[in-house]
Formats: structure tokens, sequence, C-alpha cells
């Protein structure tokens, strides 16, 4: 019964995904499904949840956005999720140990934004730590689930091939999440509209990196980023629109003299020496020293 229930919150979150996108919201999860008249919750209060009618196994953990508790992504390729409380024994804990026995898979929320999910599944608890009050978890792909339904089958890779492919999948993730952590942040901080234009579409918004990822400095956090619409977005990453580190818009010179119709005019060249739209919140503020960086790239392509 157990396992049936736990392969249709996979597949109804499957669904989630493609009607709400990556980012699920909190109550959505709460709310779950109904599975032979029993609704099925998929998160909790607590970080380790179980529904109901699951005897001991978890059906997910939980790291919410600014969690108190340190949970990472490891170096090695996974994940550290710690302990609930401080008793090894604890219900929950015993729990996730069973679920690494067995090696049954569970899903991971992990908060992007307060009350904001990026859903990983499934993901396999493969080390225990005591001594740092914690779990190794891994990521995994749905073939996976075939281990998870048929346990007495006969290994078909080894057990080197499979710790290195769970490695390279929870790297992918991890990558995956930080990108889509850095959009909702960056989002959320301009509330929801373009630094540029004030355009408020989210779906034709992105969170446009001031120094790319992959450079030093390029991280993926709120500093290093401005909400911008799809086409500002291209042009600032082209450089046919720069920003000043005292967040002036500049629009290169040969464009200001270019003759193209409304869009060049109203969309870029009527930009030029206006101020961009900052959040509200001053620690949000785009960085003056990646602004300067980016700027004095802007400057020599003009």
């Amino acid at each position: 019964m157990e396992e049936k229930i736990r392969l249709a919150a996979f597949q109804w979150l499957k669904e989630q995904v493609a009607l709400h996108g990556d980012i699920i919201p909190r109550t959505l999860l709460e709310q779950g499904f109904y599975y032979n008249g029993q609704r099925i919750t998929l998160i909790g209060p607590q970080g380790i949840w179980k529904p109901k009618v699951f005897e001991k196994i978890p059906l997910s953990i939980t790291t919410v956005y600014n969690s108190p508790y340190d949970d990472s992504i490891s170096g090695d390729g996974s994940f550290t999720y710690r302990y609930r409380g401080t008793d090894p024994f604890h219900r929950d804990n015993v729990g996730l140990r069973e679920a690494m026995k067995r090696q049954i898979p569970l899903i991971y929320f992990f908060g992007v934004v307060p009350s904001k999910y990026h859903a990983v599944w499934p993901v396999y608890i493969v080390n225990d730590n005591p001594n740092t009050l914690s779990f190794t978890v891994v990521a995994d792909d749905m073939a996976s689930i075939h281990n998870y339904l048929f346990e007495n089958k006969t290994e078909l890779i080894s057990e080197d091939t499979q710790n290195a492919l769970r490695k390279y999948i929870t790297s992918t993730v991890k990558n995956r999440l930080h990108q889509k952590a850095f959009r909702e942040r960056v989002l959320l901080a301009y509330k929801q509209q373009c630094a540029f234009c004030r355009l408020k579409h989210a779906l034709l918004l992105d969170a446009a990196h001031i120094i790319p990822d992959g450079e030093v400095l390029g991280d993926p956090i709120v500093n290093n980023g401005l909400s911008l619409c799809k086409i500002h977005h291209a042009a600032y990453d082209s450089d046919i629109i720069g920003v000043t580190p005292d967040y002036k818009i500049e629009v290169r010179e040969d464009i200001l003299h270019e003759t193209d119709g409304p869009m060049l005019k109203h969309g870029i060249q009527e930009l030029q020496n206006t101020k961009i739209i900052l959040p509200h919140d001053k620690k949000a503020w785009p960085d003056r020293e990646r602004l300067e960086i980016k700027y004095s790239r802007f400057k020599q392509t003009g």
C-alpha cells in the first residue's frame, strides 16, 4: 500500500510541475491529493514528513528558506540533511534510517523563497552520520525506482557505477537548484518587475546575472542579479545597454543614433540616463563592484 501511495505522490508532483512550473507553493503541497479517499499531504510542520497513512518511513524531507539548520550541498556530490533534534533515536530520524537500509525513495523540498519550494525526487539516504547528527542524501533518476519495486532483481550496474551516476545527477540538481533559487529571489526582491521598464509579467522576466555564472564573483546571489524583461536581459548581456555603479542606465553610442521603429526608440533609446528600479531592501541592491566590472566591459564594446 505505502509503495503505491509513494509512487502516486511522485506522479502527482510531476503533474503539478507541468501545471505550475518548477517552483511549487507550500499551500499546494500541504493540500496534497487523494488516494482511495485518503488525503495525502506532501509537506508538514516538521522537516521530515510522514503522512498519517504511513507506518514509519517518511515521504519527504524539507529545507525551508533561510533554514536555521545547517543543511548543505556537499562538495562530494551529495546533500547533508540534519537530524531532527539531537536524539538519533527520535522517530523521524529512525524513519530516515530505515529508508536508508531499505533504499526507499523520498522527495526533497528545497525552500527557494518563503513558502515556495523546488522539488527533487527521487532522493535516497545513503549514509548516517551520528557524529554530525546528519544524513547524506543523493538524487537519482526515475529508473532507480525499479530497484525499489523489485528488491530482489539482479543488479545491472556495479555499486561504483551507481555511486558515480548519483553524484553526477546530484551535481546537476545542485546547479539547477541554484539557478531556480536565484531567479525566484531576484524577482521577489524587485517585486516581479523589470528594473529597466517596470514590466510586471513574471513569464516575461528573467534574473540576469551582472557577472556571468562561472566567473569570479558570478555567484547566484541577489546582489549579482537584476530583474529584467527578456528584451532588456538580452540587451544587457550583449552590452547594448550598460548600468553604471551609480545605477544609471546608458545605451551604447551607436545604438542611440540608429533609426529602427518604436521598439528601439521607446524600449531602448529612451532609457538613456534614467535610473534603474532598485529593491526596497537596500541589502538586495546590486553590488557596485560587480556593476563596475560589467560596466567597464560595456564601455569597451562601445
